[in-house]
């Protein structure tokens, strides 16, 4: 059986209820709204749910005014740069470490991910998702070596580093190398590479020595680095 209309709302004028609903959805900018939402994502330190905006005590707009304005709580949210919450197949996760991958002009890392907190969605995810941030990346097209892969690349990118200083790289040579150029291997990555145990900078060291004879330079006993 259909709902009969309440009375008082079959009395309104439907073009004096278009232009009042069109003079509410005037108190507020699209600007404004999306800068509600990217403050409320900054105090809850991510992406805010409905209920975590209204229950925002320093949001001035109610949740449903942005659907409203928006179509949806997820279109307005990707609006404001912010990320819903749940996503629903592994291309968006994908898309997501492509686009941040373009704005970053490199390979994304789990550090990239924290700064974006609410922005991006999280490491964990990911790893729920694909095994490992690793493995999401691979997928997503970016080179990322692993294992002996890795290893190789370190050396060889260590090698350049220590003719570049003429000495066999320390870690902290390494962190300042990558700060430089993007496109090495993080210092920690190299670490675990070599299994991050006792000795590894060494054994790093080591092979890169190995490297650089066979290249034909000079490498002395205090690590200093000559020729080829």
């Amino acid at each position: 059986m259909k709902r009969k209309q309440p009375q008082a709302l079959a009395r309104i004028d439907e073009e004096a209820l278009a232009a009042f609903r069109a003079g509410l959805r005037r108190r507020y900018t699209d600007r404004q709204i999306l800068a509600e939402l990217q403050a409320c994502a900054r105090r809850l330190g991510r992406s805010p749910t409905m209920r975590e905006f209204d229950a925002d005590p320093a949001s001035a707009i109610h949740s449903q005014t942005v659907v409203d304005r928006f179509g949806s709580w997820n279109a307005a949210k990707r609006e404001a740069g912010l990320v819903p919450r749940r996503f629903t197949t592994r291309d968006d996760l994908l898309r997501l470490l492509r686009e941040l991958g373009d704005e970053l002009g490199r390979t994304p890392t789990s550090r990239d991910l924290e700064a974006r907190r609410g922005g991006m969605p999280s490491k964990s995810l990911y790893w729920h998702t694909f095994g490992s941030l690793t493995a999401a990346l691979r997928e997503a097209g970016f080179d990322v070596p692993v294992g002996e892969e890795r290893l190789e690349r370190a050396v060889e990118q260590g090698t350049r580093i220590a003719l570049a200083l003429g000495r066999l790289p320390r870690f902290g040579d390494w962190a300042r190398a990558r700060a430089d150029d993007p496109s090495l291997l993080t210092e920690w990555q190299v670490y675990r590479a070599l299994n991050g145990g006792r000795g590894s900078w060494s054994a790093l060291q080591y092979l890169i020595r190995e490297r650089l004879v066979a290249l034909g330079a000079r490498v002395e006993d205090d690590g200093a680095v000559s020729g080829p």
